[in-house]
């Protein structure tokens, strides 16, 4: 059936999975990119380059669903070797209607399956199967009210109306033939439509963000009502198949893993070592650049705690000479991660034969560096996957590359790993130089350390600390006047940044309470030599990041 005849009679399509009853979990199989899949099962995502493809992979997670992404130009036989129960086609920063947008492979629309088509994948489909596209007169960004037009079983038990998380500038003006509208904004007459007889709805909103008010409800619904799935998947089962395909991949390799104490890194060295037991060997790269205490902390808790043979490499002179006199934060990203690397290269010559490189590279790092889709916007780079040299002489291994941080921190609990570490807030790889807006250098770095540990001691002391997402102080390159002991004085600013958020893709800066705030800067101020002045940052992600640099 080709994509033009798709309004004619098709022969029955295969039975569907009943809506209860268990299922038997697939057997786990090697990927032809590395990762673990499913024999059969779950549900296959088309990436056509949004930034939040990975979030619709995540609430699919969240209902027990296998889920896997693969690039858009991924064809229909080569995804029909995977069996995947239902398709979802992402969003992406590009127009569908221009002569270079990304295509899908009409075969899909023959194997049967549902699909649910979200903003891009909708605008790309209708012009695909004979609609049309153009400029919107209205964009719309942001939350805007969905109203549905008609009730089917993907907007089944959904109110009438809902906010809705919009981000186009295209529309659909035309149906193709076979396909009803289901749904409208004010702005946007086709904002929502299905085929009649198949299983394909789309939908110009994204339901896979947290402002989508009926999003999780919505593919709740896309997933048991118009898949009629059954969970096969849990972080269990996550675990059970790192490990094989950490086996499968390493064979009789050994690996030296990056240990920096963060909830990364350390689940990364319990996973692979729960794989591949004293075939591991972490290397914990002292750059200087970590929160005050945490250097012993690391040697104290996982070192001790985990088992896991540790070796300690003290290299802050040199990433400090390296980072003297450099300002700009890529520069500094980059000098971290080139060092870092060279660090871990001679440290594993000496431990003999290594084959891999262990990092806990997550999905945030990826998609942010634009390594994940295609047509993603490079926002920033990270040393765990910006900065590696072009012949690096170790493989890499990142079994958490496809995990978000709550994931994360699911399977270090999956692990057995103590709450202290798997509750520890995120902490950059390039740690504080890119806290510190500037040349990096032993005085600020004293100063830094100080004042944020009183803030994350004040936020303990509140019960606070486990109710936001992340939680750091930034020292700025400018001095202000100020008063102390009826003197003039002349000091540095420090920023209190404190943000709460689901995966670290968006986020909302924390409402902590007056008298915490007052108390954290007033010690800053009186404790911490060369500060006079505490400032709080109450930007949000977007437009902001969470890390100043």
């Amino acid at each position: 059936m080709s994509a033009r005849t798709i309004g004619r009679p098709r022969a029955p399509r295969p039975k569907r999975a009943p809506e209860a009853g268990p299922t038997p979990t697939p057997s786990p199989t090697a990927s032809p990119n590395g990762r673990v899949t499913t024999a059969r099962g779950g549900v296959l995502i088309l990436d056509f380059g949004s930034q939040t493809t990975q979030l619709i992979a995540r609430r699919v997670r969240e209902f027990g669903i296998y889920s896997e992404i693969r690039p858009s130009t991924l064809t229909a036989r080569e995804g029909r070797k995977l069996g995947p129960q239902a398709v979802i086609f992402s969003g992406s920063p590009s127009s569908a209607y221009r002569p270079d947008a990304y295509r899908v492979d009409p075969g899909w629309f023959e194997l049967g399956v549902p699909i649910l088509g979200i903003c891009y994948g909708m605008q790309l489909t209708m012009r695909e199967l004979g609609g049309t596209l153009g400029r919107a007169q209205r964009p719309e960004f942001g939350t805007v009210r969905y109203r549905i037009a008609r009730t089917d079983a993907l907007t089944r038990g959904l109110p009438r109306s809902f906010r809705a998380w919009m981000s186009h500038s295209d529309e659909v003006k035309s149906l193709p033939p076979g396909f009803v509208a289901t749904g409208r904004t004010a702005n946007c007459a086709l904002a929502g439509a299905r085929h009649e007889r198949e299983p394909w709805h789309f939908i110009q909103f994204h339901p896979e963000v947290v402002h989508t008010t009926q999003g999780k409800k919505l593919l709740e619904n896309f997933l048991f009502r118009v898949a009629r799935l059954t969970p096969n998947w849990s972080m269990g089962d996550f675990l059970a198949r790192e490990v094989e395909e950490i086996r499968r991949r390493v064979g009789n390799g050994r690996v030296v893993c990056g240990l920096s104490g963060g909830v990364d890194s350390s689940v990364v060295a319990a996973l692979i070592h729960r794989a591949i037991g004293d075939r591991l060997t972490c290397v914990f790269v002292d750059h200087g650049l970590l929160r005050q205490g945490e250097s012993d902390e690391v040697m104290h808790s996982l070192a001790g705690k985990l088992g896991v043979a540790v070796i300690r490499v003290d290299a802050r002179q040199r990433f400090l000479s390296a980072l003297a006199g450099v300002e700009d934060p890529e520069r500094k990203r980059k000098i971290i991660g080139h060092e870092f690397i060279q660090v871990f290269e001679q440290a594993a010559k000496k431990i003999g034969r290594v084959d891999y490189l262990a990092q806990g590279t997550l999905y945030p790092d990826v998609i942010e560096s634009a390594s994940a889709g295609h047509g993603a916007k490079v926002i920033k780079t990270h040393h765990n996957v910006g900065g590696l040299p072009e012949r690096m002489k170790l493989q890499l291994l990142e079994p958490l590359r496809q995990l978000f941080k709550d994931e994360v921190r699911a399977l270090g609990r999956e692990l057995g790993l103590p709450p202290m570490v798997v509750d520890r807030h995120p902490f950059p790889g390039p740690g504080l130089a890119v806290r510190i807006l500037g040349p990096v250098n032993e005085e600020d770095l004293a100063i830094l350390r100080h004042a944020d540990a009183i803030f994350i001691e004040e936020l303990r002391r509140a019960k606070r600390y486990g109710r936001v997402w992340q939680a750091f102080a930034v020292l700025l390159p400018v001095k202000t006047v100020g008063v102390k002991g009826d003197e003039r004085s002349y000091e540095r600013v420090v920023a209190l940044r404190a943000v709460t958020s689901e995966d670290g893709m968006t986020a909302d800066w924390a409402r902590l309470p007056a008298s915490l705030l007052t108390r954290a800067a007033s010690r800053i101020a009186n404790e911490v030599a060369g500060v006079n002045r505490v400032v709080y940052d109450v930007s949000t992600k977007p437009p902001a990041t969470i890390e100043w640099e």
